[in-house]
């Protein structure tokens, strides 16, 4: 099942996308049951009633529950409560760029907060007070829907409502630091800033997901393709990463975890910032950083593309 919230009437709903409608239950709901579908998050938490009254309106396919997708507008399937984000989580992005101490020997551990999140055609601000450097790096982004702290690993994806797709832009000349060869990030105002954090376009039910260890994801930007990997060359598996932050937070339904980018991004061909290049077959180095204009897409395997454009703040 694939979720998704959508803007129709100037109002902003909970539905399903399936082809090339979106399903809004509310339209089809019992009176018991409309609290479940106020939004994604009070229907994560709803449980199984809430997933077998959705499964239920979806098999019936009721024609008043069914819009065409053309006449709705997608917005973020989600409104995280919070973000947590560990990088440096592939190996092969850590072969590309200046690393600090720790790089790719724990995860890197941050935060971003629902004032970054953007939605599916959204525009990602480039703001020239902020940085020069704007980049770009897609990621798949877990959605937890089962509370716990202290989760083991063998565990862990029981706490899985689903998945989707996060472009966790950053501010590279806000993010890397370097003096008398030592290298070190800062990882505040470089990845936490208005429009870092376009998600979407949808929410894929872990079910439907599978191993979230065999994933493509791949970047293009204005279409050439920059980013091309797969979820199998992460250094810590969503499971893990799971357990990592669960150290730390009790894990609630509506957080989401992202899991890091793989190598083909800007920072790679800046050697003023510690890039390093290596050639790859298929994939297309950066001349430049993004800059308004440019049209971002994002695209995890099994759920889909999410689009953005870069524009000039005001």
């Amino acid at each position: 099942m694939r979720i998704v919230n959508f803007v129709i009437d100037g109002v902003t709903r909970f539905g399903v996308l399936r082809d090339e409608s979106v399903i809004d239950p509310l339209r089809a709901a019992a009176a018991e049951e409309r609290a479940w579908f106020a939004d994604t998050v009070s229907f994560i938490r709803a449980g199984a009633p809430a997933r077998q009254a959705l499964d239920k309106i979806v098999s019936q396919s009721d024609a008043k529950a069914n819009l065409k997708l053309r006449d709705v507008k997608l917005t973020a399937p989600m409104m995280p409560s919070t973000i947590l984000c560990s990088g440096s989580n592939y190996r092969a992005h850590n072969a590309e760029k200046a690393n600090t101490a720790i790089s790719g020997k724990e995860p890197e551990f941050f935060i971003k907060t629902s004032d970054c999140v953007i939605g599916p055609d959204d525009a990602i601000l480039y703001d020239a007070a902020l940085s020069k450097k704007i980049d770009c790096e897609t990621e798949l982004a877990v959605v937890i829907g089962k509370a716990g702290r202290h989760i083991p690993v063998e565990r862990a994806l029981e706490h899985v409502f689903g998945y989707t797709i996060v472009n966790d832009v950053t501010a590279r000349d806000r993010q890397v630091r370097m003096k008398d060869g030592f290298v070190w990030y800062e990882l505040g105002r470089s990845k936490a800033f208005e429009t870092s954090a376009p998600l979407g376009p949808c929410i894929t039910t872990a079910d439907e997901i599978g191993d979230p260890q065999a994933l493509m994801l791949k970047t293009r930007i204005n279409g050439e393709l920059r980013q091309s990997s797969t979820t199998a060359e992460m250094i810590w598996s969503c499971a893990e990463l799971i357990h990592f932050f669960s150290v730390n937070f009790t894990l609630k339904p509506g957080m989401m975890i992202i899991t890091g980018t793989p190598a083909g991004t800007a920072w790679s061909t800046d050697a003023e910032l510690g890039g390093k290049w290596s050639p790859t077959p298929g994939l297309v180095p950066a001349t430049r950083y993004c800059q308004p204009g440019d049209v971002i897409e994002s695209e995890v395997e099994k759920i889909g593309i999410l689009r953005n454009t870069v524009a000039a703040s005001r």
